[in-house]
């Protein structure tokens, strides 16, 4: 493995969120003798109608940890954190860049699938619109605090799977052109989420015991679907339906599902039901047994390479959500930008079930081959 890292004293552009992840990263760069200059990304909050009562099928999904990463209370932890380390720290407006990305988070559900709000942060804000600043001052690289390691080889750049595999943000990156990943610096993918926060602690920073951010910053737990509903001028509601057509019962909006689901449906029918599919034209929600719902091969689309793009079918891991284990799958190439995966290891390697909309990214073992989204 070839680490290329720039020169020492080289400057470089560090993403601070105002977690202990980016802190740390930022440290870590400090202490290695470079002229580090930090970022907040800062955007106004989408607006919402005042809330309505909870229609009775409305699921409401509240996860451990703070709202966002860009709050005003996040921003004042960077610069404590920027402070202590005695770098500067800028906040950038990118509220019309995550407009760019809350409407795709809406448009996508629209269109009856699960989307990934992160990897588009990732490729087109965080290593995308931060180069452009980079630039500007003269950086380098651009750093954050993501758990994934990055070495180069003589094919070019090769992204790696964090050590600390329960906290791993390699998929979170597939999309990320792979001219930029020559530019990237990832200090804490080498270390476990223990290290980092006993790193910040030795060092005195404020974020040392800060909970973890939940998943979407830009909308609170719960609030996913009231969002895209009025993104969207309305909700999408419409029927329920198992897979001969039969009517079961209606549901609030096709924001509230995603394939596989099971609690929220609002049904009773002897046995238990998952969502297998959802039908947007109509704002049907077609749900069946558990083994209907899809899990053995997929289409993906807009897929990024690490390197020239396959042309013949092979074999890796494929992982088809973040948080799942990547199954065994063998990779078939429709062109340049399209592939099919069909999963080979049977039910004690299912990928759980396969959601359009989602990222469907290849692994050869720790490594990052490439990716796309899943269309079908």
């Amino acid at each position: 493995m070839v680490v290329t890292m720039p020169p020492a004293g080289s400057r470089i552009l560090v993403a601070m969120s105002g977690g202990v992840d980016s802190s740390v990263a930022a440290a870590l760069l400090v202490d290695a003798g470079y002229d580090c200059v930090g970022v907040f990304m800062r955007h106004a909050s989408p607006p919402l109608p005042a809330a309505e009562p909870a229609h009775p099928l409305a699921v409401v999904s509240p996860r451990p940890g703070h709202q966002g990463c860009c709050s005003p209370t996040d921003a004042l932890d960077a610069r404590r954190v920027a402070d202590r380390l005695g770098i500067p720290l800028y906040a950038l407006d990118l509220t019309a860049d995550f407009d760019r990305i809350i409407d795709a988070f809406a448009a996508d559900y629209g269109r009856g699938r699960t989307p990934n709000p992160c990897v588009r942060c990732n490729s087109w804000v965080k290593f995308g619109r931060l180069f452009d600043h980079a630039d500007a001052i003269g950086a380098a690289a651009v750093a954050t605090g993501h758990y994934a390691r990055l070495d180069h080889g003589p094919d070019g750049p090769r992204l790696r799977r964090g050590l600390d595999l329960a906290r791993d943000q390699s998929y979170v990156l597939f999309d990320i052109r792979p001219e930029r990943l020559r530019r990237m610096l990832l200090p804490v993918g080498g270390l476990g989420k223990h290290e980092v926060r006993a790193r910040a602690a030795a060092l005195g920073l404020a974020t040392a015991d800060k909970p973890d951010s939940q998943e979407i910053c830009f909308v609170a737990p719960g609030e996913h679907a009231r969002l895209v509903a009025h993104r969207l001028g309305g909700s999408r509601s419409g029927e329920i339906v198992d897979a001969t057509g039969r009517v079961l019962g209606r549901h609030p909006g096709i924001e509230h599902f995603t394939v596989g689901q099971r609690q929220g449906l609002g049904i009773a029918t002897g046995s238990p039901l998952h969502v297998i599919r959802i039908e947007a034209d109509a704002c049907r929600v077609v749900v069946g047994p558990r083994a209907e719902v899809p899990e053995t091969d997929l289409i993906a689309a807009e897929a990024t390479w690490l390197g020239s793009p396959p042309s013949e079918p092979f074999e890796c891991l494929v992982q088809c959500r973040a948080q799942r284990t990547a199954a065994p799958a063998i990779v078939t190439p429709l062109g340049p930008d399209r592939f099919r995966a069909e999963f080979t290891g049977g039910p004690e390697h299912s990928p759980g079930p396969i959601s359009p909309g989602q990222p469907a990214v290849c692994y050869a073992a720790d490594r990052l081959l490439g990716g796309g989204w899943i269309t079908g």
